[in-house]
């Protein structure tokens, strides 16, 4: 399996093109189902193509997003894809600009409204599709006394342990398997 490409962002206005909460999910709709045309993207977000357009010529000036031209079918039919897999990026690596700064402030508050927007969205499910799962879904936390060094360690491992199920080859064993979203979040704090 060829390794897993991790672009660090490091320009204020790469960092704000992705965090548009309409651009950030068409980078999630086409890392879950992958390369896609503007038509299936505006099908898969509810959104008019006209919509998606715009944002997917954002994110493609970013960097964000390529044109997957061996895919189409004839000239009109443009898809797009991933240009790579994953993305992060570092308070650090802003932190001498001071409207750099307000950017990824703003960009990790998006990030983790993100996050506790999917948790809820599953607890709001209907109690069908929150009983066909079974076990399955879990919240867990823990408090640590850990150092910085400890906890990039573990921070490390944590990504390790995602990485190795989301690259893992899919069984081709005949089980439907949906999208799931598991988010971690490890940072100082006080009780």
């Amino acid at each position: 399996m060829e390794p897993i490409q991790v672009r660090q962002i490091t320009d204020s206005r790469v960092l704000a093109a992705m965090s548009h909460p309409l651009r950030r999910r068409l980078l999630d709709v086409l890392k879950v189902h992958g390369a896609s045309t503007v038509g299936m993207l505006a099908e898969r977000t509810g959104q008019a193509p006209a919509n998606i357009s715009h944002h997917l010529k954002v994110l493609a000036a970013g960097d964000l997003v390529v044109e997957a031209p061996e895919l189409a079918r004839d000239r009109r039919e443009r898809w797009w894809r991933l240009a790579t897999r994953g993305l992060r990026w570092s308070h650090a690596d802003f932190e001498a600009d001071p409207a750099a700064r307000v950017v990824a402030d703003a960009a990790t508050s998006l990030n983790l409204d993100r996050h506790v927007a999917h948790a809820r969205a599953w607890h709001a499910a209907a109690d069908e599709e929150r009983a066909a799962w079974g076990q399955g879904p879990f919240s867990t936390d823990r408090w640590l006394h850990l150092t910085p060094d400890e906890l990039a360690e573990l921070g490390r491992e944590m990504i390790d342990l995602l990485a190795r199920w989301g690259d893992r080859e899919i069984p081709d064993d005949g089980r439907e398997r949906r999208p799931v979203f598991l988010f971690a979040h490890g940072v100082p704090a006080r009780p």
